[in-house]
């Protein structure tokens, strides 16, 4: 429905202005603050995205997938018994099989998602792209991180767009397919805008800021502009809620938190759950940890009490 995109304006001043208020939000403290960060390691795509991944070190991110606090710290806090793991891990399709079969050796259920669609610069051919979005839901991948093409946006070439996220979303079958916009190198918030309005259209249930390769990665502006448009698309369907997903960057227990609190202002509180919102990061985890770890015990953490992170 192009008539939905076709005037779009988008206030910047207002925007970053509003980015600038959410920068100086108080966080919170003593136990308010480990239960929200709690919640934050429950929607984490525990992510490895390095050329030099092998099994090995696959293998041991999904043990701290399914083991994402310390134990005795989780006792501590009487959260031990609760079931928390991060909401996904996120690999390239090559070490799908790799992470299918270390989780279900673990015995547990998290998702396996893949990055796909000629991730990180979409610069291949369509036909490559679904190919590999086929293979890795072959191999086991729930959930697909596709990444669109920057040039259709930036040359306004939107039904071209929409067509390539629908035929994305096609290739993914029944697995969740998050639709990453890359929005660093979109050219303006108004393209943001138009693009998350497209991926929704075409079949979404996810839209995420970025690969986490480009130079800007996820961003306060970016993140109100993306929510806004979600709702919108709530707004405007009545019956369709897709998710919203901020990755690169994000590395500190404070981001982790802020990201939080915006959604639930933005979205409402039904927003915070991990089937409609994930953090895209691989050391962020390390963080929350070792912030647990200060909560519960009153010192900072060394490097051997917290090995595994």
């Amino acid at each position: 429905e192009l008539g939905w995109i076709s005037k779009v304006h988008v206030n910047r001043p207002a925007v970053v202005r509003h980015a600038e208020r959410i920068k100086k939000w108080r966080t919170v403290k003593g136990n308010w603050q480990a239960a929200w960060l709690l919640k934050a390691v429950t929607c984490i795509d525990l992510t490895t995205l390095s050329g030099d991944d092998t099994p090995s070190n696959v293998h041991r991110l999904c043990f701290k997938a399914k083991h994402p606090i310390r134990e005795d710290l989780l006792k501590a806090l009487d959260m031990h018994d609760k079931g928390i793991t991060v909401g996904a891990v996120c690999v390239y399709p090559t070490r799908v099989t790799d992470a299918v079969n270390a989780l279900k050796a673990a015995g547990c259920n998290i998702p396996v998602a893949s990055v796909a669609a000629g991730f990180p610069s979409g610069q291949t051919p369509l036909e490559t792209k679904l190919a590999e979005i086929k293979l890795a839901v072959e191999y086991g991948a729930r959930e697909i991180d596709i990444v669109i093409s920057r040039s259709l946006v930036l040359t306004g070439q939107w039904e071209g767009l929409y067509e390539e996220i629908r035929q994305c979303r096609e290739a993914c079958g029944e697995a969740h397919m998050k639709t990453i916009l890359a929005t660093g190198e979109l050219g303006s918030l108004a393209n943001v805008y138009k693009a998350s309005m497209i991926a929704m259209m075409a079949g979404s249930d996810f839209i995420k800021t970025s690969t986490g390769k480009e130079v800007e990665n996820a961003t306060f502006p970016v993140g109100v502009v993306m929510m806004r448009a979600i709702k919108e698309f709530y707004w405007q369907t009545g019956n369709k809620v897709v998710g919203f997903k901020p990755a690169g960057g994000i590395r500190t227990a404070k981001d982790a938190i802020t990201w939080l609190m915006l959604v639930k202002e933005e979205l409402g509180v039904e927003w915070l759950t991990p089937e409609l919102f994930r953090l895209g990061a691989s050391s962020l985890l390390e963080d929350i940890e070792k912030q647990i770890f200060y909560h519960v015990t009153g010192s900072y953490a060394l490097q051997h009490d917290l090995a595994m992170a």
